[in-house]
């Protein structure tokens, strides 16, 4: 408990304690010594289930029989009264005065509460305090009667035989209660708005032109082509300020610095400090109107940020498009989870795996040698995952799925791998973008083909350079994608 208390300390939250009921009081008020405030401070938290299990007659030796003063202070007990000496997370008044306390007098910061309670309360000798409490299918008849009496639960011995559902009358303090918080939290049912009221419209394809045309022989990556695609859709006046690019670390690595003064990376309390790269062009800036989430090296709480954009359409009424790229492999060893806690959750967004396959930067080992994010991300039955080669083929899809999420409202989220290998980026041939977004087309047709090749992502290049070699050989082939 102290450890935990630590803990919470030092990362700057109050810590409120609620370890012993308020049987305890008197006994507090009556030591005059100390001694008793010590021996709850120094006993191990093992023994505390002790004491629970093994009753008041042990309880009264082994706890308060370590002084001779405090056996004098509870000689006026009998064994019973000792049992029954509660703890301070089953004491609804410490509960609520701890609840009280955390509301009230916070000072500004996060409180938590950590509340001391004994494993299987209630089940007597059928399972309270013991290891095997999980695995109680049932109370026999005499810890039946002591639950029930434990708890003034008002039924007879003739009544509880039949171990009958027992609700409180309608008119009963307790129900009138329920009903009363009930209502003030918004009815009887949660409800989770699955639509947003908002119709949005998104820009069409040919927005894209800049991309869809190719990059006119100039070597570039995919990742740097949904950086421009990013840019037009930051720059579009319907959904513009809706875009939130977030990015966990190395958005330069990502090529994204060209947007940092263009919508500034927020910051609740503005530029504090003058960056290391202010005197260059693309500085480093911090704004409390910037539109970039940078979460710094941490992929938890950037999929966090994530998945509370991703789900404003729901909780708030306000759909966003969020952008999470972070390192593919890498980021799937550290948001697998999350990524799935977003399809529960019925996330609508785009994660963008950067440094897709085993190609370059291979420096760092497994974040930059992605074999297979791909496959984890597509065991995920509501993300829709695509492996794009080409520029073309990435505005295709993004912009195919933004409008199955923000217009046609389906609850689904988008996976899109993205390379850093600089090639040159042909314009996309007519007539593809159906197959791009089935998942299948043909990129390069030979007439009377002989052979059909597959490939996808950074395979795919390869792919090619394999139909050009066959056609020295007077081989014709197809090359799908």
């Amino acid at each position: 408990m102290q450890e935990l208390e630590g803990a919470f300390r030092g990362a700057g939250w109050n810590v409120i304690k609620v370890l012993w009921g308020r049987l305890w009081d008197p006994l507090l008020e009556k030591d005059k010594t100390g001694l008793l405030q010590k021996r709850m401070d120094e006993v191990c938290d093992g023994e505390l289930q002790n004491y629970k299990n093994m009753g008041g007659a042990y309880t009264r030796e082994h706890f308060f029989g370590k002084y001779p003063e405090l056996l004098k202070l509870v000689e006026d007990l009998s064994d019973n009264d000792i049992a029954e000496l509660n703890r301070g997370g089953h004491d609804p008044y410490k509960v609520y005065a701890a609840y009280w306390e955390a509301v009230n007098n916070n000072g500004g910061k996060p409180t938590v509460i950590l509340a001391q309670t004994v494993k299987g309360y209630g089940m007597g000798t059928s399972g309270e305090a013991t290891n095997d409490t999980h695995s109680v299918k049932e109370l026999d008849e005499k810890n039946l009667h002591l639950f029930r009496d434990r708890f003034d639960i008002p039924l007879s011995d003739d009544e509880l035989d039949t171990i009958p559902f027992y609700r409180p009358p309608t008119d009963s303090p307790e129900m009138e209660y329920m009903r009363e918080r009930r209502e003030a939290l918004g009815g009887a049912l949660p409800a989770r708005r699955a639509q947003a009221d908002a119709v949005l419209s998104v820009p069409p394809l040919s927005d894209f032109e800049p991309i869809l045309a190719g990059s006119g022989g100039r070597e570039i990556s995919t990742t740097m082509a949904f950086v421009r695609l990013l840019s037009i859709l930051v720059k579009d006046k319907n959904i513009g300020q809706r875009v939130v690019p977030i990015v966990p670390d190395e958005a330069r690595t990502f090529g994204m610095e060209g947007m940092f003064r263009q919508l500034g990376i927020f910051s609740p309390v503005g530029q504090k400090y003058t960056p290391v790269d202010a005197n260059q062009m693309l500085y480093y800036k911090e704004s409390e109107q910037g539109q970039i989430l940078e979460e710094g090296i941490n992929e938890a709480g950037a999929m966090s940020a994530w998945i509370a954009c991703a789900t404003s359409y729901s909780a708030h009424n306000y759909p966003l498009v969020p952008f999470y790229i972070f390192y593919s492999m890498f980021g799937f060893q550290r948001i697998g989870d999350l990524a799935w806690a977003a399809g529960d959750s019925s996330c609508r967004g785009f994660l963008i795996g950067g440094t897709a396959g085993r190609t370059t930067l291979a420096g760092e080992g497994l974040q930059h040698q992605d074999g297979h994010s791909l496959l984890l991300a597509a065991s995920i039955p509501n993300c829709v995952t695509y492996d794009p080669c080409y520029g073309y083929e990435m505005a295709v899809i993004i912009q195919r799925g933004m409008q199955e999420m923000v217009v046609e409202q389906k609850n689904c989220y988008y996976y899109i791998t993205a390379m850093n290998e600089n090639y040159a980026q042909p314009a996309m041939p007519a007539g593809v973008e159906e197959g791009i977004v089935r998942g299948m087309y043909c990129l390069q047709r030979s007439e009377n083909a002989q052979v059909q090749l597959l490939g996808s992502g950074t395979i795919l290049r390869e792919v090619e350079a394999r139909q050009r070699f066959y056609e020295q050989f007077q081989l014709r082939a197809n090359v799908w994608v």
